[in-house]
């Protein structure tokens, strides 16, 4: 069975840090895309940022510079460093695994709020 459990959301100050993580079980976790989306009341989900297998990232324009994806293999943990929190940051942020349309997976979501 595939889990993937997100923790690190929370209430935070404009200009603040959060740091998320994103646990994965029941999938060889160093072959997936590990990736953060997130979505904004009434708005669709997108994608913040993703890493390859081979450790290459994509970051969303509204987040280079101030978010950092990275992840531990030996502990099949994806995380999300971000810094510099906006207002418009506020979202549910979900973590995917991906190998593939038919392999796929999305963690509950943790909620990212940001006061201004």
């Amino acid at each position: 069975q595939v889990q993937l459990v997100e923790s690190g959301g929370g209430l935070v100050q404009a200009g603040g840090s959060l740091r998320l993580s994103c646990a994965a079980s029941g999938i060889l976790f160093r072959i997936y895309i590990m990736g953060w989306y997130r979505q904004a009341p009434g708005k669709q989900r997108e994608l913040v940022a993703n890493m390859s297998p081979g450790a290459s990232t994509n970051y969303a324009d509204s987040v280079k510079g101030r978010f950092t994806i990275s992840r531990d293999n030996a502990k099949n943990t994806v995380y999300l460093q971000m810094n510099s929190l906006k207002a418009e940051d506020t979202a549910i942020y979900y973590c995917n695994a991906w190998l593939g349309s038919a392999r796929s997976y999305w963690g509950q979501g943790t909620q990212v709020t940001v006061s201004s």
